[in-house]
């Protein structure tokens, strides 16, 4: 592997303290958005992406002629410094996906209670199965041979949408209100899903396959857990709420709520994120109609929605960089580019084409199976996940596989998607981006 490639062990003397990251991250993080929002003018999330990928190509590039070398070892030192699974799947995965669930009008997603749970659950079934196979028998055609256990795990990580890239491209794409519900929850429960699966192949390349009613009973501890968890967070959050009515102790009490409940999830061994969801749909419904005045809503939603984008653009940026810790060669480059096919095969198979089958019965508009499978956006989830691997042969094969299928996600997919939904549904098209809650024209 050329040198421009290789995985470099970050300088001893680069070990910052969390905080001095944390700060060196929203810097670069400020001027990478002043830069989109003056010259690029590209939506924030895909900008910031886009700008961060072409520093970190040019900073390979002008290490691959000789100069900038120390420059880009001491980008490399910092990306490698940051353990970014577990800043994602840790800490802001869980503010996320609570501010995402908090715009979401429960009554109407009842509506879609079965549409939303056969995506979630079933989809991401059928995708990691399909995606894990396909690959597995295609894959060595190109002389990538990876174990069929370890295809599957690539399945599990890659299946689930990100919430946080697909509700951040759809409050520009104008859908319909009922097709955005849909997308919207389905991206915020299948990744619960989707990590639990991916928990359990894991298990299983570690040599610890349990059985199937070992891997059923973590499947309902996970998810079911993580549920229950988060309906006795979310009506006792909304009980303190509902006690006083000051917007600086209330918008405390949520911020309370999703990081106390985030740690007391991973105590108890489940879902984190499941639980955040259920916490947002509980506050962001009962809580707000019920518990603050309108002062109060004023500014819980002001709150959420600044460190929702500002969470948004951190998370971007560092995906951007991380292409200075991934090792890349032409062939892997070529198989992650049969990655994004098969990736979008699996997308279609297992939820466009049931939708376009049954359409009627989904209660969808004409053209949503093509909206829901190219608005299956992948984001920061399925990186976290691939880099929390444990390290082997295959570990840099699924990660560059990973990296590849994100990127042409959020850029090619992202960039696209609202030309899509005009052209997938015209006539159904709404005039603008919803605003507030989504709700169903």
């Amino acid at each position: 592997m050329s040198r421009r490639f290789s995985r470099r062990p970050a300088p001893a003397h680069y070990d910052k303290a969390m905080l001095e990251i944390a700060s060196l991250c929203l810097v670069v993080t400020a001027l990478v958005a002043w830069l989109n929002e003056r010259f690029v003018r590209l939506p924030t999330t895909i900008g910031v992406m886009a700008i961060a990928l072409l520093v970190s190509l040019t900073l390979v590039a002008l290490d691959a002629l000789g100069v900038t070398g120390t420059l880009r070892d001491r980008a490399e030192a910092l990306m490698r410094s940051i353990d970014f699974s577990n800043v994602l799947m840790q800490g802001m995965l869980s503010l996320l996906l609570f501010a995402g669930a908090l715009h979401i009008d429960l009554s109407q997603l009842r509506r879609y209670r079965w549409q939303v749970a056969a995506l979630a659950l079933v989809g991401t079934l059928a995708s990691t199965m399909v995606v894990g196979l396909t690959a597995w028998i295609v894959l060595p055609w190109i002389g990538v041979t990876v174990p069929l256990l370890h295809c599957l795990v690539f399945g599990a990580l890659i299946s689930p949408t990100d919430p946080i890239a697909v509700m951040g491209i759809l409050k520009s794409a104008g859908a319909p209100r009922n097709l955005e519900l849909v997308i919207a929850g389905e991206s915020l429960f299948n990744d619960g899903i989707g990590v639990v699966i991916f928990a359990l192949l894991v298990a299983a390349l570690a040599g610890g396959m349990p059985s199937w009613d070992a891997a059923a009973a973590l499947l309902v501890r996970e998810a079911g857990g993580g549920i229950v968890l988060g309906v006795v967070l979310g009506f006792g959050t909304y009980a303190l709420l509902k006690g006083v009515d000051q917007y600086p102790v209330e918008v405390l009490l949520t911020l309370a709520a999703v990081m106390g409940g985030s740690s007391l999830a991973s105590h108890l061994h489940v879902s984190g994120p499941l639980a955040m969801v259920v916490v947002g749909l509980v506050i962001g419904n009962r809580g707000r109609a019920r518990a603050m005045s309108e002062t109060t809503r004023r500014y819980v939603d002001m709150f959420w929605q600044l460190l929702d984008e500002i969470l948004n653009a951190v998370l971007f940026v560092l995906i951007g960089m991380e292409l200075l810790i991934i090792a890349f060669t032409g062939r892997l480059l070529l198989a992650g580019v049969i990655a994004v096919a098969i990736t979008l095969f699996a997308r279609w198979l297992t939820v466009g084409l049931p939708v376009k089958l049954i359409g009627e019965r989904f209660r969808l508009p004409h053209g949503s199976a093509t909206v829901l499978t190219w608005g299956g956006l992948r984001g920061g989830i399925s990186v976290a996940l691939a880099l929390s691997l444990p390290a082997g042969a295959s570990r840099d094969t699924l990660l560059t596989l990973t990296y590849c299928v994100v990127v042409f996600s959020i850029l090619v997919q992202g960039l696209t998607i609202v030309r899509v939904v005009k052209r997938s549904l015209a006539g159904t098209v709404d005039a603008g981006p919803t605003t507030g809650k989504v709700e169903v024209s």
